[in-house]
């Protein structure tokens, strides 16, 4: 089957042709994304009325292009899938309304798709991967492990108590005066820095509910900056080294802890799984990789393009769904927020 998939929650455009053949392997047949990051940039982060009006202008013409590179008619195309949710609400309104309009022309399935599911299935579009597998969700607005046993059945056993992952690499970024985006950017000068120079605290080790704590890190960094002030760019790569290690210091320490809770209940992953934006750092993903060797377990990582937001990654989320017949109507409503392990978007006049 043929998906057209539409991705609008944030500041990327995207639209996406995804083929998933009957063994249930995926080919991406067209994957535009185009981003807002020049439009951002003076305001130091996302401004969702900005990222809102640029959907609008140009998600047409994205459309258009994924297409045009899949090479197919709108008629071949088998359903519609769309985020339509969590997200910025201007945004996600733009995408799954462009979706309900071309599900209707066409008459063809629509699929309105959580974001956040559509990350955690992104690795069976690239790997032939069984359910059920430990999801490491890692993005500038969510840090959780989930706990996949198939689609749309999701137990999320830890989460953040206040930053996400990829938000304390953006404000500490913005704290050392790095450019936007922040994540890049500290992953960038950490290349350059001693990693074991700061002695950074790192929340929540040991503890055994697998959640995450980032906000005393962040903490951590400003009260270190300023004893030093003022901070040469040597002091800034050594911070961003010290910071991105304790960070990956605690993303292994809480997996294990994922990992003995799973064990506790009986369940058994086949694999684990880092998606989200941050998956792209690759600090993390070397880390990630020995850690699953040291468990003797499969990892699976998306390739960079496939952690950040994308077309692709919605598409296949609604192809997967699709093939097991679940489709939504017309009326379905857009959501801000969406937690994962929480049932569909509701419809109608429904809250």
């Amino acid at each position: 089957m043929l998906l057209l998939g539409i991705e609008t929650t944030c500041d990327e455009t995207s639209a996406a042709v995804v083929e998933r053949a009957g063994n249930g392997s995926g080919t991406i047949r067209s994957n535009i994304v185009l981003s807002q990051l020049d439009e951002h940039r003076p305001f130091g982060g996302v401004v969702p009325e900005i990222a809102a009006r640029a959907h609008v202008q140009v998600l047409d013409e994205v459309i258009k292009k994924a297409m045009e590179k899949a090479g197919v008619e709108f008629s071949a195309l088998d359903g519609v899938a769309a985020s339509a949710g969590p997200g910025l609400i201007g945004g996600v309104i733009v995408g799954l309304t462009t979706a309900k309009a071309i599900s209707f022309a066409l008459e063809k399935p629509l699929v309105a798709i959580n974001h956040l599911e559509a990350h955690a299935l992104t690795a069976r579009l690239i790997h032939k991967l069984d359910f059920p597998y430990l999801l490491l969700l890692v993005s500038g607005g969510h840090t959780q492990l989930v706990f996949v046993e198939a689609v749309g059945a999701y137990t999320r056993i830890g989460t953040t108590r206040d930053d996400a992952i990829g938000e304390a690499f953006d404000k500490t970024a913005k704290l050392l005066g790095l450019p936007y985006p922040g994540g890049p950017a500290v992953e960038r000068c950490a290349l350059d820095g001693d990693p074991k120079r700061f002695s950074l605290p790192r929340p929540m080790i040991g503890r055994p509910e697998p959640d995450f704590s980032l906000s005393g890190l962040k903490t951590a960094i400003r009260l270190e900056a300023e004893k030093i002030a003022p901070i040469s760019r040597q002091d800034i790569a050594d911070l961003c080294a010290s910071f991105q290690a304790a960070i990956t210091d605690v993303i292994v320490d809480r997996v294990q802890a994922a990992l003995q809770n799973l064990g506790h209940s009986g369940k058994t992953p086949n694999a684990i799984v880092v998606a989200g934006g941050v998956a792209a750092n690759r600090t993390i993903r070397n880390t990630m990789e020995e850690l699953a060797i040291s468990l003797r377990l499969p990892l699976v990582i998306p390739p960079a393009e496939l952690c950040t937001d994308n077309g692709a990654m919605v598409a296949w989320a609604g192809a997967e769904r699709l093939a097991l017949d679940m489709t939504d109507p017309l009326d379905i409503k857009p959501r801000a927020r969406w937690p994962l392990d929480i049932g569909p978007a509701p419809v109608g006049n429904s809250a």
